[in-house]
């Protein structure tokens, strides 16, 4: 980033053995039209990760590399030492596509009430192939309740929501953007969303939507007893594909 230039956007990339897709989810960063201030959070990576960090090094605001409380920590931390009006976050497997920042800003800007917005993505391959277009539709909280149609690395936050939300909850660690949307939703409302396709979601065999299905799904139901005070009667009759088909499937 030009430190003559502010920047715009806060943008956290937690990461944890995911070396061989760094660098991608580095370069799509710094190639969005839009200032930005960096920070990288390695939770101790084993891999190539801390070369990949330390070759982006002088691009970024600021990074560690060590053992930490966890993926959800790493987020907040890395926002805490950010200052830019906006923020968001995007894991080292995943990627932005041109001009994504730049179109949720816009929509931000075009709707001051908004406490988020968010585009579309695509779910990717691990060498990036397309394969579906993530489930994504206008914002409606009776939908949300169904399925999380937002995909987390296609948002952007007001740092001004952020705050007032108090960030991720480092009890979650498999469903925290979904607990974060409904919270920020709570306090001010829809948010804008951007029909174009802002970034690529990776699905591969490690990561922990994967490995921890059943845990997610779990965590998931969780976060909507808290926040609504029941579960959908669809999260239970899905309960046999998502969990038990998808983890044979490991997909």
């Amino acid at each position: 980033m030009d430190t003559q230039v502010a920047a715009k956007v806060t943008v956290v990339v937690p990461s944890f053995n995911q070396g061989e897709f760094l660098g991608q989810a580095l370069a799509s960063i710094f190639e969005q039209d839009v200032p930005v201030e960096v920070m990288v959070l390695d939770g101790g990576s084993t891999d190539c990760s801390v070369e990949v960090i330390e070759a982006w090094a002088p691009k970024l605001a600021w990074w560690c590399s060590g053992p930490d409380a966890g993926q959800s920590w790493a987020v907040n931390e890395g926002m805490r030492r950010g200052s830019a009006p906006y923020v968001c976050w995007l894991n080292a497997d995943d990627f932005f596509y041109p001009g994504a920042l730049k179109a949720m800003l816009a929509a931000l800007e075009a709707k001051p009430a908004a406490p988020a917005a968010y585009g579309r993505a695509w779910t990717v391959n691990e060498a990036g192939k397309k394969l579906l277009p993530y489930p994504t539709m206008a914002f409606s909280p009776w939908w949300l309740a169904q399925y999380c149609f937002i995909a987390q690395p296609a948002t952007l936050v007001r740092r001004s929501a952020w705050q007032a939300a108090g960030g991720v909850d480092e009890d979650l660690h498999m469903a925290m953007d979904y607990d974060l949307w409904w919270r920020l939703y709570a306090q001010g409302g829809e948010f804008a969303y951007v029909r174009r396709f802002a970034a690529a979601t990776r699905m591969h065999r490690n990561t922990k939507t994967a490995t921890r299905r059943e845990d997610h799904y779990r965590e998931a139901m969780t976060v909507l007893q808290r926040q609504l005070g029941y579960v959908p009667l669809k999260w239970r009759l899905a309960w046999p594909l998502m969990v038990g088909v998808r983890s044979r499937l490991r997909f």
